[in-house]
């Protein structure tokens, strides 16, 4: 078999076999974590393009992330949330939700485990506990909908919920919302994903439109926040618009990708308002993106996400892409010279 044609990256062996929900890179190394719809979570050294583990659960697996180096955690549709730990083959569930489990985040801050399930709730973990969900459980926080999507930075943890709601809290303090906020985009939210500086968060919807948002109440705190465009494109006078999927922040310079159902991954500086660079169309809706620790490898799920219902698609593909800093970083404001 021939290798994929550079243009959209390498092509990772032995992909899952159904719907790609996400994919991460380690802290530490070149690991990506894969969590898929086929009932697995999968381990890979992306370097070298080898499957280094794998464990099937009893439904679809709808999130993951990295502990260390060889262990995670992950959420699933059997309303568990597991610890895998891939250097010994073993297992262990944390607890359970009263639904599906659609989000997982572990905050190298607190030490805990963060879900967040269609059962209106965000449950805190400690995985240090002893195994057995009453000991391991630190908290259950009611949400005012179904939990669609989280995003930590620092002591900061963002929830998006069916509805366009939005709540910010503080992990040292998780008794109530820091802030209650709903959505300025006026579409269900697909993803949220915080800046790296920790000022804000920008958050996507299944209409095309990513919002910039900042934490900072205060009118010129809010006086920065602003929602664009993308993912759509014009055919026979009509807008077709795309499901935003996933956002990434590029490790060094806090630019950011966009990937959506329209196949195409966008490279996008915030500060400046501009679009850097688009990749070439990928064979499938782009379901997931990762950039690894250094930001020199950009990961791509091109995994169909039935926007459009059961239909004939192409394979779901893991592609890892090597990234020019010309992609990614900032380009400089330039000055009309002052006249002499």
């Amino acid at each position: 078999m021939t290798a994929a044609p550079q243009v959209t990256g390498r092509e990772i062996s032995n992909p899952p076999s159904d719907g790609i929900s996400n994919l991460r890179f380690s802290n530490h190394s070149d690991h990506l974590l894969v969590s898929s719809w086929d009932k697995s979570v999968r381990l890979y050294d992306a370097s070298a393009n080898v499957l280094r583990g794998e464990f099937m659960h009893g439904g679809a697996v709808l999130d993951c992330c990295f502990h260390d180096d060889s262990s995670g955690f992950s959420a699933s549709v059997d309303n568990a949330v597991r610890r895998l730990v891939f250097n010994y083959g073993r297992e262990d569930i944390l607890g359970k939700h009263d639904a599906p489990v659609r989000c997982i985040e572990y905050s190298y801050a607190t030490g805990q485990v963060i879900t967040g399930s269609w059962d209106k709730t965000l449950k805190c973990w400690d995985p240090r506990g002893a195994s057995g969900q009453e000991r391991s459980l630190v908290g259950t926080y009611t949400q005012p909908e179904r939990v669609y999507s989280l995003s930590l930075v620092g002591n900061r943890l963002v929830v998006a919920t069916a509805g366009r709601h939005v709540n910010v809290y503080d992990l040292r303090n998780m008794s109530q919302p820091e802030q209650r906020r709903e959505s300025s985009l006026k579409y269900q939210t697909r993803c949220v994903c915080c800046y790296p500086n920790g000022t804000g968060y920008a958050l996507s919807s299944v209409e095309g439109r990513v919002a910039m948002e900042f934490f900072d109440l205060s009118e010129a705190g809010q006086s920065k926040k602003y929602a664009f465009k993308c993912h759509r494109k014009s055919e026979a006078g009509r807008d077709i618009v795309y499901p935003v999927n996933a956002i990434a922040f590029h490790p060094i310079y806090a630019t950011f990708a966009t990937g959506g159902c329209d196949g195409y991954v966008n490279v996008w500086d915030g500060n400046n308002k501009k679009r850097l660079y688009q990749y070439p169309k990928y064979p499938s809706s782009v379901s997931a993106l990762s950039f690894n620790r250094d930001g020199r490898l950009l990961a791509v799920a091109s995994s169909y996400t039935f926007e459009e219902r059961e239909k004939p698609h192409e394979p779901d593909s893991i592609f890892v892409r090597s990234v020019n800093e010309v992609e990614v970083k900032p380009k400089p404001k330039v000055y009309p010279n002052p006249t002499t």
